[in-house]
């Protein structure tokens, strides 16, 4: 809800207070306030001025040359604006003047001759492009011929008024209008509310002589009220009502539109204008829609309704679907003459149906569907029909044709205040107890300690003792409640274990140049089964489907986050984010069943996603691209800091690369994959190459063993050896890798491949791998023998267990 300060100052005196404190105590009792804007940015020196004579530029065609009195002074002026014409009043900064960024108006020359001045456009004085009326958005505003010349056209155009953003609550439809946020500022300063003047002079005729009403379901429609309003002329709306409309965000029309749109905030109360000579019948049939019946609404687009949608009728076909949005061919327009002014109450979960089947939610349709004060319906409409015959001179017809039976009776609670006392662990007397009431304007009868309150039909959200309570105590001030220490012994918290371990795995990951991403747990049904990992395709899972999902690509629980963060990386690159690097860790959810009985399992599990450069140093020339290797390194590091050893084996995955993807096992159990996403997905997510990974961490940690450890640094000088040794193309060099460590013994402490070689001098079908082996004993200096027999030992273990020989 926006709230115009100048707006509500026509309820109550808000004058001795700044708009941050007004903000600040409105937060205090309970709706907070999300924030403060301001309509434009401060503009100086802006009057009224009046156009005295307007004749073309006598060296341009598309300029004028204008003479305007701002009170004090004529001043020549130049403008472009193509409505401009003599006998305007019209918005001038005068020379010196300083509008919205900045803008400083100086005397100048426009072909060769002298403007002092500048005639503004909306636009120019800081409003928004969208609520600018259509009839001056390609020009300057011109001011109502009331308005005074020198005047300062700031305040007469609003532009000085702040805008308070309320953050309202369900349950808090009171103050989805103004008269609603004045009861609520009036209780929290302790000041009286004006209220606005609905009398209005009726002409003799009887507006059920032009049209009756019939409510053929009246749970969902229990009044509907129909006021005839005739002799209308089509026009702008008075301008303070146009400033209010666009500080609510809300841009002007006409006046009939404005004065429906006007009272909707003042009073929270929906209204509709229907032309009674467009509407084809003297009788308004409130029913059912009949299925597969067709409406043209307001916005120029057929609908097809079902028997769930409420609808107004001529008796004949719908005029307007109930609640959310009128028919176009009722339409007001600028030969309207005799209005039809509907004010109906509608059941919430009727108006909610079918602006949710229609996809229609608007001002009107969110007030009904939070629930309308039943005792504000029929005199929302009396106030129209005052604005009308002020604004628009219409003739008000006497009475309202309706149909009434909603019940407008308030409700009762009962509280004692020792009660309300014991639960707060306050000592609030009787009296201020009764005097916070007062300032709510809820009336009430006190016996002994008991209040027995009637509670205002306005405030809805009232039913209870704990809503009283929360009445008595955010007027008395949260603030103002006492506190105590706890009592009794205490202890400081600490993480679990396995929270500890959780945030060592992010930090290791964030160290590593990865950041943290949170993706939806929630994904489309194509991409539910989608790099899904080879121990989780096992379990025979099957995705898990929402009954009711809010939207297609949100409809089914992931079996794996990668899907999402491939999404993360394409919508960071398409704009212009070329290097990115992110993980999360996150849950996936596992059950054998679609339809689930009971909640499906979920699972701890690490991914990441990599794209771009790793490396970049223009400078020296440097750049290097996220690879494979890069990232079974970063996982290397994280298997070494959780003190696991995992093995790397081939496979392949849909969806991955089938060169370059390999299964992560430990202790022969597969906990994950790594790899290079398949180019044709790649494609589909618009990305360059990207290499993924996806990790079991509830295995990990259930294997995790915690014990602190440390390796003495050695004394003792190592021994470094080079072997290179020919195979087969199709022997794998993490399995020589193993067996040279396994035959090498427990000298040799290291074991990394530096090359590979395929080419020239080597036969064909075959590569040489070059391994360089670390020797090291602790406790004592290596003898070359010693080193030597190893050697042999690993040449001769590999020539069996590869066929491997040693290159020459």
């Amino acid at each position: 809800m926006f709230v115009s300060l100048n707006w509500l100052k026509n309820y109550i005196d808000i004058e001795n207070i700044s708009t941050e404190d007004l903000a600040e105590r409105i937060t205090k009792t309970g709706i907070e306030v999300e924030g403060i804007e301001y309509i434009a940015e401060q503009s100086t020196n802006v009057v009224v001025g009046y156009v005295k004579k307007c004749e073309q530029h006598p060296n341009a065609d598309k300029l004028n040359l204008c003479q305007v009195d701002v009170g004090d002074e004529e001043l020549q002026i130049i403008c472009g604006a193509p409505n401009i014409a003599q006998g305007q009043k019209v918005a001038v900064a005068k020379p010196g003047a300083v509008l919205p960024g900045n803008f400083k108006i100086k005397k100048a020359k426009l072909r060769g001759v002298e403007s002092n001045g500048m005639i503004c456009s909306l636009q120019e004085l800081g409003i928004e492009e969208k609520f600018v009326p259509k009839d001056v958005a390609e020009g300057i505003f011109v001011f109502p011929n009331d308005a005074e010349v020198g005047a300062d056209a700031l305040q007469l155009l609003n532009l000085d008024d702040a805008i308070i953003e309320l953050g309202l609550t369900p349950n808090r439809s009171d103050a989805l209008s103004m008269l609603g946020v004045a009861y609520e500022v009036a209780a929290i300063l302790d000041v009286p509310i004006r209220f606005p003047e609905e009398n209005v002079k009726t002409a003799e005729e009887q507006a059920v002589d032009y049209v009756s009403v019939k409510v053929e379901d009246s749970d969902a429609n229990p009044y509907y009220g129909a006021f005839v309003v005739k002799d209308i002329e089509i026009g702008p709306s008075p301008l303070w009502m146009r400033n209010y409309l666009i500080a609510a965000g809300i841009r002007p029309i006409n006046n009939v539109v404005d004065i429906t749109n006007y009272v909707l905030l003042e009073y929270g109360q929906p209204l509709h204008a229907f032309d009674f000579d467009k509407f084809g019948s003297k009788e308004i049939v409130v029913r059912r829609a009949q299925q597969d019946e067709k409406i043209q609404t307001l916005d120029d687009q057929e609908r097809t309704l079902s028997s769930e949608h409420l609808v107004i009728t001529n008796g004949q076909e719908p005029t307007a679907i109930a609640g959310v949005m009128g028919g176009a061919e009722s339409e007001v327009s600028e030969q309207t003459t005799t209005v039809l002014l509907e004010a109906a109450y509608f059941d919430p979960k009727v108006v909610r149906i079918g602006s949710k089947d229609h996809g229609l939610r608007s001002e009107s349709s969110i007030r009904f569907e939070k629930g309308v004060d039943p005792n504000r319906v029929k005199s929302a409409g009396m106030r129209a029909c005052q604005l009308l015959s002020q604004y628009a001179n219409g003739t008000v017809l006497s009475g309202v044709a309706e149909f009434d039976e909603l019940d407008k009776e308030e409700k009762t609670v009962e509280f004692s205040s020792s009660r309300i006392n014991a639960r707060l662990g306050t000592a609030i007397s009787n009296d201020e107890m009764a005097d916070i009431l007062r300032k709510l304007n809820i009336n009430y009868k006190l016996n002994g300690d008991t209040f027995t309150v009637h509670v205002p039909t306005r405030r809805q959200d009232i039913t209870i003792f704990e809503d009283m309570l929360e009445e008595i105590a955010r007027i008395y001030g949260y603030d103002n409640l006492p506190y105590t220490l706890p009592q009794g012994a205490s202890q400081a918290g600490g993480l679990t274990d396995l929270q500890q371990l959780k945030r060592d795995i992010k930090q290791y990951f964030e160290s590593a140049g990865l950041m943290e991403s949170i993706t939806y747990s929630l994904t489309s049904q194509a991409r539910s089964q989608l790099l899904v990992s080879p121990e989780v395709k096992e379990k025979a899972v099957t995705p898990v489907a929402l009954s009711m999902p809010m939207s297609e690509e949100h409809s089914t629980l992931r079996l794996s986050m990668l899907p999402e963060l491939l999404d993360s990386l394409a919508y960071n690159t398409a704009r212009k984010q070329s290097n990115l690097a992110y993980y999360e860790l996150g849950t996936i959810f596992l059950s054998e069943q679609e339809q689930v009985t009971k909640q499906p399992e979920e699972k701890l599990r690490a991914a990441g996603a990599l794209t771009g450069d790793w490396i970049t140093h223009p400078w020296q020339q440097e750049k290097r691209q996220v690879d494979f290797y890069l990232v079974k390194g970063i996982l290397q590091g994280l298997f070494e800091t959780l003190n696991v050893t995992a093995e790397y084996k081939q496979t392949k995955i849909d969806g991955m690369h089938p060169g370059r993807t390999a299964q992560i096992l430990v202790g022969g159990t597969s906990i994950g994959f790594l790899g290079q996403v398949h180019p044709k997905l790649q494609k589909d997510f618009d990305l360059k190459d990207t290499y993924v990974f996806d990790l079991d961490l509830d295995y990990l940690f259930e294997i995790h063993k915690n014990e602190p450890s440390f390796a003495k640094i050695p004394r003792y000088p190592s021994v470094s050896r080079d072997i290179a040794l020919v195979v087969e193309e199709a022997v794998h060099a993490g399995d020589v890798q193993a067996t040279i460590q396994q035959a090498g013994g427990e000298l040799v402490k290291d074991v990394q491949v530096f090359d590979v070689y395929q080419g020239e001098h080597l036969e064909d079908g075959k590569k040489s791998i070059a391994f360089n082996l670390l020797y090291l004993d602790p406790e004592r200096t290596l003898k070359d023998e010693e080193v030597e027999e190893s050697y042999q030992a690993i040449l001769y273990a590999v020539k069996d267990a590869h066929d491997a020989e040693l290159r020459g």
